[in-house]
């Protein structure tokens, strides 16, 4: 059996893919992969992923230069989930110039929950993607 027949993709055609930092283990975002992507990933050792708002393969870092090195690509107990463990180039994962895509913290404070933000912008995004 080839190994990309052991993965579930939804009715898209996609399947989930967490990248998570290889060293610390923080998790830096989530994309999704189509059976090519999954495969090219395999293949050149670095991250590519399907874009859903652009209908196309998205090689991570090819406007920003900011790539995921892969170490190790683990697929989940149901198979409908994939982990990249990566080094992020440049330590930039997000569009918005910090390290992680989760950069925002529910805090149950006063006034009712709200949304602080907690990392800072690493990299002015108009610097990154001109």
């Amino acid at each position: 059996m080839n190994w990309l027949d052991e993965v579930r993709f939804d009715a898209d055609g996609l399947v989930p893919a967490i990248a998570q930092d290889a060293q610390t283990g923080r998790v830096l975002m989530v994309a999704y992969m189509n059976r090519e992507s999954l495969a090219l990933t395999q293949s050149s050792g670095y991250a590519t992923y399907w874009s859903r708002s652009r209908q196309r393969l998205w090689k991570k870092g090819e406007d920003s230069g900011h790539r995921q090195r892969v170490h190790t690509m683990r697929l989940d107990c149901d198979g409908d989930v994939v982990l990249l463990q990566v080094t992020q180039e440049g330590g930039i994962a997000c569009h918005t110039g910090r390290e992680s895509c989760f950069y925002r913290e529910l805090n149950t404070g006063e006034g009712g929950p709200t949304w602080q933000i907690t990392d800072p912008i690493l990299k002015d995004p108009k610097a990154i993607y001109s």
